[in-house]
């Protein structure tokens, strides 16, 4: 499945992005207000969620990955989550705050799919919500050599290695940024267990998703580049963070 996270995908990633970074944690929750509703879609194992629930905020997580809500509910057994589709997904309530952190709306490779979460998103948010969204920009088009090449390997205390190895390839004319990943599990030198992800996501030049929010509903629209809200100028820009508001 296109962009999903299985076993060992899960276990690298909480390896290499145990924690959320200071600075794109601080950004997220300059949002979030005492008494908020708020909701993460494609929380993952939680390195976002998990802090918000420490802080005491009412946030809810959903997720197609159940080996990474897995990975969550071993950090925070009470944690709130969903396992679903955020297109098949219903609230009782409306939410006050919606975030989508580290690029991850940029996984909705289709546009047509892309369009559909981005309404669904505005039907969840309350009269005066916020929300906050990142995706990839243009600075992430990269082309490798063909081969595969090793990204990290991950020593364990019982002797075993788990090796994450990955491609570049872009294609211009879909805006899509292919890098499938493989995942070696190795014990005393032999391989035990692999694992492939078909990873791709789509990159967006400056002014491209500030349109489809508007068409989606979304009374005003800022675009920043960094996480210290300065404003986006390009399609170079490093990242592109959308702060989003209902009237």
């Amino acid at each position: 499945m296109k962009n999903y996270y299985g076993r060992l995908c899960a276990e690298t990633y909480e390896v290499l992005h145990a924690a959320a970074p200071e600075d794109e944690l601080a950004f997220y929750l300059s949002y979030a207000r005492a008494g908020d509703k708020i909701l993460e879609p494609m929380c993952g194992s939680g390195r976002f969620l998990v802090p918000f629930m420490e802080r005491g905020f009412d946030i809810t997580g959903i997720d197609l990955s159940e080996e990474m809500l897995s990975s969550l509910y071993r950090k925070a057994p009470r944690a709130h989550a969903f396992k679903g589709d955020i297109l098949k997904f219903d609230s009782d309530a409306p939410y006050d705050y919606i975030f989508i952190s580290s690029g991850s709306f940029s996984l909705f490779t289709d546009e047509g799919a892309a369009d559909r979460v981005l309404v669904k998103l505005r039907s969840l948010l309350a009269p005066g919500g916020k929300m906050v969204i990142a995706a990839e920009s243009m600075a992430g088009a990269c082309n490798g050599d063909g081969s595969y090449r090793l990204v990290s390997a991950i020593p364990f205390d019982d002797g075993g290695e788990l090796r994450f190895s990955s491609m570049d390839r872009y294609d211009a004319k879909t805006q899509t940024q292919y890098s499938p990943g493989r995942y070696e599990l190795y014990r005393d030198g032999e391989l035990v267990e692999s694992e492939w992800m078909d990873f791709q996501i789509r990159l967006y030049r400056f002014g491209e998703l500030e349109q489809r929010l508007e068409r989606a509903g979304f009374a005003s629209v800022t675009t920043y580049r960094s996480f210290d809200k300065e404003p986006a100028k390009g399609d170079m820009d490093e990242m592109f963070l959308y702060e989003c508001s209902v009237g």
